[in-house]
């Protein structure tokens, strides 16, 4: 029987999901064959592209628990993915418990799978939601119920924004979510750049096209760091994910431009 019978519905069997591929990175079993086949084809691009999927998820965790660290107890992860090791949720409330999760993403699978986990955790849900309202995702029941907006929030865009075109406005996504956050608040991204592998960008930009549900927009360092608008970067700075605040134990990389995306965390302007 092939195995677009048993899909959810609203999912296309002929494209591979930006969510399910990178589930299929990270070593998760919640992909289709279609996935899977996209993620090969990507892996003749780059054969490192597990490691740079870590890596990124390593930096996910280093930023949540920096930003616990600096008294943030709400998080908003937007395009959070499917639910896999080292949820948001997870490592925020291991550092500090009855910190509040809501998690945002349009995949079909990811809200399924993210709505059984966090059935029984009171501080945690998802959106079925679009990143590219930021209205309608702020407004929602889920985010009204957890989130204080008179405390601090975090949000997450951990790569979702090179997911974005060029059209559709990145900065005005950013801007939609940052000019409703409080003073104190925070942004930590990650996103894919073409400064130092284009062929590489330009290569995997051409395979999310053909393949998957979303296209891919690799940017350069100041187009990136032009996404942190109205947020100050704390050190290092915009850097390759590997490079932001790495732990004591951490392999630092020889070369970290083969991790072809830029990270950083940035406080709201006061």
């Amino acid at each position: 029987m092939p195995e677009s019978v048993g899909l959810p519905q609203g999912i296309d069997p002929h494209k591979a999901s930006v969510a399910r591929m990178y589930d299929a990175m990270l070593g998760g079993e919640h992909n289709f064959a279609i996935d899977r086949e996209a993620l090969a084809a990507f892996t003749a691009i780059d054969p490192q592209v597990r490691t740079l999927a870590r890596a990124n998820r390593d930096f996910l965790g280093r930023a949540v628990r920096f930003l616990v660290a600096s008294g943030i107890r709400q998080f908003i992860d937007l395009g959070s993915g499917i639910p896999t090791q080292g949820n948001v949720h997870e490592v925020a409330q291991a550092a500090s418990p009855g910190a509040r999760v809501v998690y945002v993403d349009n995949d079909p699978v990811a809200v399924a799978h993210s709505t059984s986990l966090l059935a029984d955790n009171p501080d945690a849900d998802i959106v079925d939601g679009d990143i590219r309202r930021p209205a309608d995702v702020l407004s929602s029941p889920q985010v009204r119920k957890l989130i204080d907006f008179e405390r601090p929030v975090a949000v997450l865009m951990i790569t979702i924004l090179h997911f974005v075109t060029p059209a559709e406005n990145p900065a005005g996504i950013v801007a939609g979510f940052r000019d409703e956050l409080p003073d104190g608040s925070w942004l930590a991204m990650s996103h894919a750049t073409n400064e130092d592998r284009p062929d590489t960008a330009a290569a995997v930009g051409k395979l999310y096209s053909a393949r998957a549900t979303s296209p891919v927009t690799a940017r350069s360092y100041d187009e990136i760091l032009g996404l942190f608008d109205g947020f100050d970067l704390v050190a290092p700075g915009l850097t390759y994910v590997p490079l932001w605040r790495p732990d004591p134990a951490d392999e630092i990389p020889e070369n970290p431009s083969e991790y072809w995306v830029y990270a950083g965390v940035g406080a709201k302007n006061a």
